[in-house]
């Protein structure tokens, strides 16, 4: 008898080979090979589907279409991030590290959904007391809320279709399997077929399915990348354990924008939604205290103030430390460059510490000119007004150049009680400075420093 034939799966993207390799051509990630037998393929008539019916082609004015029927969750904030609503139908999955709070979010949710629509919570994780404990402290309760303790997928799909609900919620993937398969939970293949049998259950029966991932010690999600491939959306929630916000962002979203975010405050009796995360960020900002500047970021449609914090020091070393903590680091290594090039504000000899207050992260390039006011500030120890924001690309000449959506950052500002901007010249010309609210337009990075 002829030996099954195996494959070897990489642990990271899924990509399958004939061969064992050390390194995963693809992601070129090392030892994360998985060897594994490989599955014989099912028979299927010629000409026919796995329903036993020819596939008819339609032509495209044939197809009909009507708007997806969007719900509310009953958290705005996670309605935001998915375009306005959650879409009957859809497969949503959301990710993050462990304990980071993903399991309290879908469980709130279910407080608002289960009064309009018939939801299940399946958790591998956890038993039907536990799940109670936790809906409790939440202050979850609906006669519509259907919990089922199970791992084996076949059971969980059973139980779909004797309950038919409208919202299905698995916690987590990671921890179902199907029964007869050689490989244990949390495999490469069982992640895919398991994820693969809830895409079938969410378009074709129209099921909405919410699937927690959790993500490795690199940031990814914990099994094959090609799980993101399938799903509708994919929202990590990110955020410092030790910090009590939280902030969910979307990296796919087949219905709405990938560059919204919402914002959550952790405390004892759930997440709570942030509305204005401008107050939140800049809750607590020194004042008279030089290496500190307001930035203003856009996530999506949503201008966000934070605060960019610098300390330059003189060094007791040979050689001088750079340390950068929610920026990129060669982006503010660059800047570093342009102020000491180009404005005289020389820091080659000094200690540079870079910090955005709350481990917020800003990676548009309008971050240019607060880092470069901050470090300024900190290196002549002269504070910057409090009412002051920046906000600006900052050239390999020492230019500053304009960035997007101006007009909605400006309004932020004034709402806020902001009474200085320093933004560039180039392309604000148009920009009408509200009544209390002074745009100062500088062409360049010493011009800024000047009108300080």
């Amino acid at each position: 008898m002829k030996a099954p034939r195996t494959l070897y799966f990489c642990g990271d993207c899924g990509n399958e080979y004939a061969k064992w390799q050390g390194q995963c051509p693809a992601c070129k990630a090392w030892n994360t090979m998985v060897e594994q037998p490989a599955e014989a393929p099912v028979a299927v008539p010629k000409g026919q589907g796995r329903a036993g019916e020819k596939p008819v082609p339609r032509t495209l004015p044939d197809i009909s279409v009507c708007e997806e029927v969007r719900f509310e969750t009953g958290l705005s904030e996670l309605d935001r991030v998915l375009g306005g609503g959650a879409v009957a139908g859809s497969l949503v999955l959301v990710s993050g590290e462990p304990g980071i709070g993903k399991s309290t979010l879908l469980l709130q949710i279910c407080k608002s959904l289960a009064r309009r629509f018939t939801v299940l919570y399946v958790s591998g994780e956890e038993s039907l007391r536990q799940i109670k404990l936790r809906a409790d402290r939440l202050r979850v309760s609906a006669d519509k809320l259907f919990l089922l303790s199970e791992t084996e997928i076949t059971r969980v799909l059973d139980a779909v279709e004797t309950l038919k609900p409208d919202v299905l919620i698995v916690d987590s993937i990671q921890t179902m399997y199907r029964a007869g398969g050689n490989t244990t939970p949390g495999n490469v293949t069982q992640v895919k077929e398991c994820t693969l049998s809830l895409m079938q259950l969410a378009k074709g029966q129209g099921v909405t399915v919410f699937l927690i991932g959790h993500v490795n010690k690199d940031g990814a999600i914990a099994g094959p990348k090609v799980l993101e491939h399938m799903v509708d959306s994919v929202l990590y929630f990110e955020g410092d354990r030790h910090l009590s916000y939280r902030v969910l962002r979307a990296a796919k979203n087949r219905f709405g924008s990938v560059s919204e975010i919402g914002m959550f405050d952790m405390r004892e009796e759930g997440l709570v939604e942030v509305p204005n995360p401008s107050e939140f960020l800049l809750s607590g900002r020194p004042h008279g205290v030089s290496g500190t500047c307001v930035a203003c970021a856009m996530e999506g449609t949503r201008p966000v103030l934070c605060e960019v914090q610098s300390l330059v020091t003189q060094t007791s070393f040979g050689q001088p430390r750079r340390t950068v903590s929610g920026l990129d680091y060669n982006r503010v290594m660059l800047l570093l460059a342009v102020l000491e090039k180009r404005a005289g504000v020389y820091v080659g000899n000094c200690d540079v510490y870079v910090n955005v207050v709350g481990g917020f992260e800003l990676e548009e390039p309008a971050a240019d000119l607060p880092v470069l006011l901050a470090c300024a500030s900190s290196a002549r120890d002269k504070a910057l007004p409090g009412d002051l924001c920046a906000m600006g690309e900052v050239g390999l000449g020492g230019e500053l150049r304009a960035v997007g959506h101006m007009e909605q950052r400006v309004a932020e500002l004034f709402r806020l009680g902001f009474k200085k901007c320093i933004l560039p010249r180039q392309g604000t010309q148009t920009i009408m400075a509200p009544e209390g609210l002074e745009l100062v337009r500088a062409r360049y990075v010493r011009d800024a420093l000047a009108a300080l």
